[in-house]
Order: C-alpha cells, then structure tokens, then sequence
C-alpha cells in the first residue's frame, strides 16, 4: 500500500494513505475510510468512518452508497483516495465477486492502486482489535456443512499465520482436527462458522470464544491485515487485474456438471460423412469428467505396464483436470473407456501429455479424432501450435501425427528404453488449425485479456487528437457480462462506435457441454480490467493517441438483465464502481433490446413498426416493435430456446459446444429432406415455440438407429434437424408479419448469425414484399458495440439509472428503455 508518511504511524495525524476498504464475502458489508501508516510494528490505522453492517444478499444494492457515505461523513470524496483495498476472501463465491468487481470498478474509474486481502486474515485481526491475544482459531462458514479454518498468533505486535494458506474442511473434521491439537485448551475460536457450528465445538469441550461482535470481518480488519508487516509483500503492485478471489474448491455448478457428465453415456453415434474410418458404431467423445477418472487410470495402468513409464494415478488425474488451461477428452463405446487424451496451454503452444488408446482398439482413427479434440481446445485457448512426444520406433503413431500436421522440431536422445535399447523421444510440432479434420477445428478466437501496465499513464495528445476528441462529442462506455463473453465498447455522440472488444470464456465451457454459470461468472472477474484497458486503448487508437481514461467518458452503460444472474451482477458491479469513482451517470441496458437494436448496424433507417425474431441460447421470442422502446412480446418459447437446442443436439452427437457453428457446416452438406423431425407448435396458433420436443426426437433417432446397427449420416442428420428448427421459426415469423401489417422484419441474437436462417427468411419474406434486416455477423453473438446503441440513446434522453442498480437476470424486454429513437450507429474498428 502507498505510505505517506515514511514508516510513521499515523493515529490521529493527518499523515498517511487515505484508503477505503470494502469486503462483501460474507453477510457483513465491511466499509471503512481510514488513514494508514505503514510502520514497523503494529500497523497504524487511523478509522475515520466505518459503514459496517449486516447485508445479507443486498451487498450488490448498498455497497457503493456505503463508501460514499463514508467518505462524505468526513468531507472526503473518491478523488481524495490514495488506493483501495477489497477482501478477496474466502467466503460466498457471488459476495466475493460483487466486492472484487466494485473495487476493481473504482480503482480504474480512479486510476489507483487495488489491493487485496485475506478474509480470514481481516477476520484475526479484528479480534486483534478487540483485545484477544494468544493462539486464535478462526472458523469462517463455507456452506454446504464446511468451514474455513485458520491458526492464528495474537500478540501486540499483531496476527500471525499459522497456516500456509486457505483452505476448506467439513465442520465436523475441523472440529475433531482441532480437538486433537495438543494446545487445544488454549485457543480462543472465532469466525462467523460458529453461528452454526459453535454447539459442536462446545460438545468437543472447546469453551473460550471471542464476543459474536468480532465475528465477522470489519473494514477496520480489513486494513490493519493489509498494513501488517507480515502479509503486506503479499498485496501485490496494485494493478487491479491481479486482485482476483480466493477460491478453495470446484464450485458447486462446476462439480454438479461434471457430476452428470459422468451419470451416464450420452447417446452414442457412428456417423458417414465425416469419419467413415471408425470401426466402433457406438463409439463416441466427449469431455473427460471426474466420473471417469477411475477408468481412465486403469487404462493408463495396463497401457504402461512393463514400461519405464510410470503411470499417472487416479488423483494425479483429478488435479490435472481441476486446473485451468487444459482440455482432457475421453473415447468410450456405450461408456466403456477405450481411449482419453489432453493436455495443458504453455504460452502460445498446447503440449499434449498422454494419448492412450486401448490396444484393441488401436488403428481405428481414434489417436486421431481424440488429438483433433485436443487441438480444437488448444486453439480455442489462444495457442498457435499444438505439441507432443512419440517414440522414434513408434511407427504408426508418428503416422497418424504426420496425417494431422505435425512435423519434428527437436529430440530427446536415449529417452526411451536403456543401454543398448535406448532410442529417441521426437518433439513434433504443428500449427494450429490442423490441416485436417476441418469439421472440429474452430475458427472463433476472441482477444484475450490484455494486463497494462498499472496505472494507466495518458500520454500528451496531438492537436489533431484533441479536435478529434471534440468533434466526437460525449463518449459512452458500454458494458456486456450476461453470459459467457465480457465485453466493453466506446461509442461516440454520432453513434460511431470508437472501440469494440469481447473476451469470451467458451474454451472453459465446451468440457462441460454448454455454459457453467459459476465458470462464466468467474472468468468475468478474470477479465474485466483487461477488457476496460483495451477498449480504451482502441478507442484511443481510433482518435489518434495511445489510449483514453476515464476523464474522457462521459457516461457509463451496462447490461443489467436478462442473463445469467452471477455474470450480470459482475459487470453492474463494476460499472457501479467506476461511475461512483469518477461520478459519470450509470446506464441500465436490456440485453435483448442490445440484440434488437444490432439491426441498425446494417439499417440504419430502420423504424417502427416492425416484428423482431430475437434468437439466441437464452432466447426465442417473437416482438411487435410498435415504437421504440414500446415492445409486445407475440411469443416465446415455452422450454428451451434454439440456440440451447442446437447445442443439446451437437453434444448428443459428441460434436462439442458451441453446437450452433458446427451443426450448420455439417447442415450445408447434408440433405434437409432426408430424416423427417417433428414441427412443434408449427400450427398451433400462437406464438409460442416449443424446442425441446424436437431435441428428443433426434436422441430418439440415434438410439434407434444404434440399436439397428445403421451408421448415420451426420450431415443429413444435422441438415434435417436444421431444417426442423427453421420451418417453424420463419412460418411463425411469416404470420405475425401479416397480421401486424408491418412492411419490416429483422432477426437479433446469436443464432441470427446462421446461414440458412438468414437465407430463409429473406426467400420467404422477400416474396411478400417485406424488407429483412439481419445484423453483421459480428453483431450477431454477445457484444457491447450493440449495447453501446442502447446507452446512447439513454443518455441523449437522460435516462439514468441510481448506484443501488441490481442485476436482474429476468427483466421483461422494455425495462430500463426510452421511447426516443436511437441515433443510427457506425462500427469502425
């Protein structure tokens, strides 16, 4: 943390750094504005106004107008900050993220340093505080029965660690632990785990507990844990896309997906069209799940017996697949394991650490499909090359590699066998994509998150740059977290769009079939700050200057619903941040009304009254736009939305996720005519739609056609399936045109970016006489340019929206709107 006072303690002096703490990991909102000096002893921590309060799932609502409160208690405002500090936990995942997001929020709004505590380590020093000395045990509550627990030595000097760091125990296995402790008559307990938990320490004769007011941690906590000598090397430069949460365990979603991953074998398929080589008519791939750990382990042990290659166990398994940056895949016919593969990102390069494939089913191409798997993920992660090691004598393998690109690099000389029998290990290499297996090889790669460095200096600006800036007139930033991607646009008062930069976080998903909306919400968090920086940097970029700063924004919006509620609560949060750092007007954005008005990007003159197709993998619904910002909802489906259809349909093929993309290059080769699917609700006389039917039937039909031993034609699989989906949507689309009487129909949302969708509506339409507005293809999936339309239009009309903003992940469309048109947008960049 920045001192101020050249290792003085300040207490009660003006000297010091001016830092705001916040915590929201638990059910106690921590603020606090203190004066900080960093001495060599006990920290000095001047308090000059606490908010800290019980907040139970409100922390999002109140935390902002806490801070501000605080500092404002003492005249202070956010510009009078010297750095902000945020607890990083442990604690509830949702919590954590809120005060992360805020914090982070703040801190780039301020162009301050952040930094980040232990919750536990703010929770010991706030029985430091009240007086405790001695051996301190701290059990703070990590649901689902656990605890987290920390050993702690108070003295007057401070809080010392007696634990090497966080983790997680069941709280009947923390108790006996403690219990067994030869000094466990002289701890004292705290941490909020005993209001649930403190009878059982009681029956395991534990008597000394601090008061329930220190419980909990307090921003005061939080502070004299970060000026500490012992934990202060620990906080890092401030550079707030470093200050990430503390996390001890798989989340729940994450662990429940993987779960079910693992209950049962999808339906299985032998497919003509894409793999005719495959012997096994039931043979399937699918992400490797914790479920099959014990198979894959067996399998390596027989592979490896007799060798001088030891054999991974089971555990070593788990940990590889628990660890961000891999990508494991599993062969299996009717769920028996024949054969897995994977391996982890190494900067730009993806290292392949086993392929086995069970020796009896070897030569049948499955090395091969697995590898591709390997290397589409590998791709997805953002490496440019694919690695790996075979044995020199290893004819077929090196074989099959040679078919998929690789070539030698390099050797590893005698690393096989031993004296006269030792041989090479040859390092090939290929880059990615593959040069075959075009059908599993991505073509998507989104930008990274990009880290400057902290703080972001502004250089001087030209002449031109400056009138540039003028002419542009107020710039918007516009913010888009509803799901899986994270996104920042700058738009200009012209309705220019200056920056458009989406980070997305499908690589992390397509192992689990679709989106894990814990795995979404902590990727948000991951890439926020570098999102912020580069939209910015662009935006500069477009004006001619290294990059723009907060001071040059003049309001801030953000998607706050619909959408995944733990990814929307990540980008409010944040948006709230900076708008209370840097006192720009917050701006609430619909999502879908973002997807809606994407069709300005290609027509721009477009105006009510005309009927919208909204499409994507939350949404299917039909829209009479009768004037902008007055929307009536003709429909929508009633269980799962198309582009969850297509990705349901893809994983029962064993085709990955995203399923849309892959579905129609198969559909573009297939025969639409050639399996007939039913047309749910296609007469029904309504609106509604109804998806989930269909998906059933094309299960239906593959297990039918496994059990008659008949390989299926893929493509014309996915072809008719397509053609299912399409019919119904364009017939329905096709009656509310005529019945509204509008000469206008656009389409909004992902799968707006299908080709034969696209193609069908303007065929069906353009006999009518309608005019059909798709958005551009980069317009089409999740965006922030699309959400900047919306913000602007807001902010000409002085929509605002207050800092207590929620996220609402099921806002009817027309929530937060403005009956004013939108000014008509250009993207540039």
């Amino acid at each position: 943390m920045p001192d101020k006072t050249n290792g003085a303690a300040v207490n009660g002096e003006k000297g010091g750094s001016l830092v705001l703490a916040i915590d929201t990991s638990t059910d106690m909102l921590a603020c606090a504005v203190a004066r900080v000096g960093l001495g060599e002893g006990a920290p000095g921590v001047e308090v000059l106004a606490s908010r800290d309060h019980l907040c139970r799932r409100k922390a999002n609502v109140e935390l902002v107008s806490c801070a501000l409160e605080a500092l404002d208690e003492r005249g202070l405002s956010m510009d009078d900050l010297d750095a902000v500090l945020v607890g990083r936990g442990p604690g509830s995942f949702t919590g954590v993220r809120i005060g992360i997001a805020t914090a982070k929020g703040i801190a780039c709004g301020l162009s301050k340093p952040l930094y980040g505590v232990s919750v536990m380590d703010a929770t010991a020093w706030t029985a430091w505080s009240a007086g405790v000395r001695g051996l301190l045990a701290v059990a703070d509550d990590a649901m689902r029965k656990e605890v987290y627990p920390g050993i702690y030595q108070l003295d007057s000097d401070g809080a010392h660690r007696r634990f090497p760091a966080e983790t997680v125990l069941k709280a009947d296995d923390c108790v006996s632990t403690w219990a067994n402790r030869p000094d466990k008559d002289q701890l004292t307990l705290t941490g909020n785990g005993l209001f649930k938990y403190r009878d059982r320490f009681e029956a395991a004769g534990f008597s000394r507990f601090t008061d329930e007011s220190t419980w909990y941690p307090t921003g005061e906590g939080l502070l004299l844990a970060a000026a500490s000598p012992e934990l202060r090397p620990s906080l890092g430069d401030g550079d707030p896309a470093l200050v990430l949460p503390i996390y001890t365990r798989l989340s729940d979603a994450e662990e429940n997906e993987r779960r079910r991953l693992g209950l049962a074998a999808p339906a299985s398929v032998a497919v003509t069209g894409v793999d005719d080589a495959l012997a096994g008519r039931h043979l399937q791939l699918r992400p490797m799940s914790v479920n099959d750990l014990s198979a894959v382990a067996a399998l390596e042990a027989v592979t490896y017996e007799g060798t001088a290659h030891t054999p991974w166990s089971e555990k070593l398994f788990y940990e590889e697949l628990s660890q961000p940056g891999r990508s494991w895949w599993v062969a299996h016919d009717l769920g028996h394991i024949i054969g897995f593969a994977g391996g982890l990102l190494a900067g730009g390069d993806f290292e392949v650490e086993e392929v086995v494939v069970d020796a009896a089913r070897r030569r049948q191409g499955i090395g091969a499909r697995l590898v591709s798997r390997l290397a589409y993920d590998a791709q997805m992660l953002g490496a440019q090359t694919i690695s790996l090691e075979v044995d020199e004598k290893n004819d077929p393998a090196r074989g099959l590699y040679a078919h998929l690109g690789f070539a030698e690099v390099g050797r590893r000389p005698g690393y096989y066998g031993a004296g006269a029998e030792a041989h090479d290990a040859l390092i090939l290499r290929a880059e990615l994509p593959l040069s075959v297996d075009a059908e599993h090889v991505g073509e998507r790669v989104e930008p990274h998150a990009s880290i400057r460095p902290w703080p972001i200096a502004v250089g001087e600006r030209s002449a031109k740059t400056k009138a540039a800036l003028e002419a542009a007139g107020d710039l918007v930033l516009a913010i888009e977290s509803s799901c899986d991607e994270t996104a920042m646009a700058v738009v200009d008062s012209h309705g220019t769009v200056c920056s458009s930069v989406v980070a997305t976080s499908v690589d992390f998903h397509a192992r689990f079939g679709g989106v894990v909306p814990e795995i979404a919400s902590r990727k948000h968090v991951e890439a926020i700050v570098g999102v912020y920086e580069e939209a910015l940097a662009q935006a500069g970029a477009h004006f001619g200057c290294d990059t723009l700063a907060a001071s040059d924004l003049s309001a801030v919006g953000v998607t706050a619903g619909p959408g995944l509620v733990g990814a929307l609560v990540v980008g409010v949060a944040f948006a709230k941040g900076l708008c209370s750092a840097t006192g720009l007007p917050l701006i609430a954005v619909h999502h879908l009304e973002g997807h809606l008005l994407a069709n300005l990007f290609e027509t721009p003159d477009l105006e009510p009254p005309f009927v919208a197709s909204l499409v994507s993998g939350g949404n299917t619904m039909l829209v009479h736009v009768r004037g902008w910002g007055d929307y009536e909802v003709l429909g929508s489906t009633i269980d799962d939305a198309v582009g969850e259809a297509f990705d349901k349909v893809a994983k029962a093929l064993g085709l990955g996720y995203p399923g849309g993309p892959v579905i129609s290059k198969l559909a573009a080769k297939g025969n639409p005519k050639a399996i007939h699917f039913p047309r749910a609700m296609m007469h029904s006389g309504d609106y509604s739609f109804s998806l989930s039917g269909l998906k059933t039937a094309v299960i239906t039909y593959i297990e039918g056609e496994n059990r008659a031993g008949r390989p299926i034609d893929l493509p014309d699989l996915a072809a008719s399936f397509e053609a299912a989906v399409i019919d119904v949507q364009v017939a329905k689309a096709v009656r509310a045109v005529e019945e509204t009487g509008v000469s206008d129909f656009c389409v909004g949302g992902g799968v707006a970016a299908n080709p034969q969708l696209r193609e069908a509506y303007k065929r069906e339409f353009g006999k009518r006489g309608v005019r059909v507005t798709v958005p551009p293809m980069r317009a089409c999936g999740d965006n922030a340019a699309m959400i900047s339309v919306a913000a602007l239009r807001s902010y000409r009309a002085g929509n605002f929206a207050p800092l207590t903003l929620d996220a609402q992940p099921n806002a009817p469309l027309g929530t937060w709107s403005t009956t004013d048109a939108p000014v008509p947008p250009r993207w540039e960049v």
